[in-house]
């Protein structure tokens, strides 16, 4: 029966392409591998991988909201359905988070109202669309040496730590985007409460060395079901460690926030806000650019799309992610929500190491984090904006902090001296408040410096040079 193999396959192989309708095969292989990709590995885990993006967006989204007046009904439910898109796409836990500088720019400028932010978002995304659509983007990810990759990340990381710390000791005011004085050691937002969340997440999780094992924590739901502990004390840490520690820590910030508030409650008006169309004068187009695009762009490039793709292949090597499809779902995003008022969207590669923490390894993971956001959206609207402006601050912070350390994390598989100098210079001049856009200049000529110093015959230089980024 199967002494036919030498010739059939070949000749099966030249008929497919006829007998095969791309009509009718498209909605059966593109709902299965929708299935594929939001299948859930572990449904605690995945729950739990959902809350570690929610220490960026909260803050950034609460600060726009009481500044900016940002129509937050509207920006949760697009960004649910871009949660639930994403996720039916690259089956990973990909983010969807606001659009940092823009965000900044608007809080601190009061006259960057609803109008520009919407214009810098549109400009951005056209911009980052039309280089994912002609397969430029692809071009430049493969030609950026990986020492600078790991210096944006390792910045990125570290900013989002810094934050975090600033977040858990002093209060926040993100109307204004301003720090306060220090946090008490007591009190329902607390300095001691959020320790405690701190050293529970430690306890649960970890340092995320067993990345291989279903979460980084090493979840018990994903161990052998025959695998027995020898005695009580291993049985008790099985429990423990297959805890969702940000989904309670996330629970516990949402008890808190009511009991702080217990009026908010009363103050809910159910049904979606309304949703219209931005009125985008030609001043606001120009001020949108000049001031939110221009900012934007380089972070959106290096930190949206190629840091995210880096990042993406070393946690998940059996998937397959290109420049072109991140550059272009980053782009639809915000070419559809923006008009109708939702904050600008990217991707970004400390959500994704932040839900990678806590556990999200599928497209289920973000899935279910965008139909929390979509169902919230439609049945609170704007008001569910009292209760996020009472939850604690501190727990939030926990969830950033850890966010940014897993993501820096990524950047230990320098392995040459020459490629950590590169890395920690791109990454000190990012630091130092210059920007990923300065630090990304300043990694590029470091690099050729070096590749040109080392090198004995100029014509081996862009081998030389592509050799890094193998």
């Amino acid at each position: 029966m199967e002494s036919q193999n030498p010739e059939n396959p070949r000749h099966q192989t030249t008929q497919n392409p006829i007998q095969t309708s791309p009509n009718y095969t498209f909605p059966s292989n593109f709902f299965e591998k929708a299935k594929e990709n939001l299948s859930f590995r572990s449904k605690w885990a995945e729950l739990n991988g959902a809350m570690g993006d929610l220490g960026t967006y909260i803050p950034i989204v609460l600060a726009l909201t009481l500044a900016k007046d940002l129509n937050l009904g509207t920006t949760l439910i697009f960004t649910g359905v871009y949660n639930i898109a994403t996720g039916m796409i690259y089956g990973v836990p990909m983010p969807v988070q606001p659009m940092k500088s823009i965000a900044a720019v608007a809080i601190s400028n009061p006259n960057f109202a609803i109008p520009e932010i919407m214009a810098a978002g549109i400009c951005t995304a056209g911009i980052v669309f039309f280089l994912g659509v002609t397969q430029l983007m692809e071009i430049v990810y493969k030609i950026i040496p990986l020492p600078i990759v790991r210096g944006i990340q390792l910045s990125q990381g570290l900013s989002f730590a810094m934050s975090a710390v600033n977040y858990i000791k002093k209060e926040q005011d993100f109307a204004k985007s301003k720090a306060g004085p220090n946090r008490h050691w007591l009190g329902l937002d607390g300095l001691l409460l959020a320790i405690i969340c701190a050293c529970f997440i430690i306890i649960v999780n970890g340092a995320g060395e067993k990345s291989g094992e279903g979460g980084s924590s090493g979840y018990g739901c994903d161990l052998e079901v025959g695998e027995r502990p020898v005695n009580r004390r291993k049985g008790l840490r099985r429990i423990i460690f297959s805890l969702p520690s940000a989904f309670l820590i996330f629970l516990l910030g949402v008890i808190l926030a009511v009991i702080r508030g217990p009026k908010v409650v009363k103050g809910f008006r159910f049904g979606p806000a309304g949703i219209e169309v931005v009125r985008i004068s030609r001043h606001s187009w120009k001020e949108g650019f000049i001031k939110g695009t221009i900012p934007q762009l380089p972070l959106s490039l290096l930190n949206s799309v190629i840091a995210v793709c880096k990042l993406s292949s070393d946690l998940f090597p059996d998937k397959s992610f290109s420049a072109t499809s991140v550059s272009m779902t980053v782009g639809l995003m915000n070419l559809v929500g923006c008009w109708f008022g939702a904050m600008p969207c990217c991707h970004g590669a400390g959500g994704l190491a932040g839900q990678y923490k806590f556990g999200g390894r599928s497209g289920g993971c973000v899935a279910l984090l965008g139909m929390a956001k979509l169902v919230i959206g439609l049945v609170l609207g704007s008001s569910i904006v009292k209760i996020l402006d009472q939850f604690p601050v501190g727990v939030l912070g926990v969830l950033l902090l850890f966010a940014g350390i897993e993501l820096a994390m990524a950047s230990r598989d320098m392995n040459s001296k020459e490629e950590a100098f590169v890395m920690l210079l791109c990454t000190a001049v990012s630091l130092v408040g210059s920007g990923a856009s300065l630090g990304f200049l300043c990694g590029i000529v470091a690099h050729f410096l070096l590749k040109l110093r080392d090198l004995d015959n100029p014509r081996e230089f862009p081998q030389a040079w592509m050799g890094t980024n193998s």
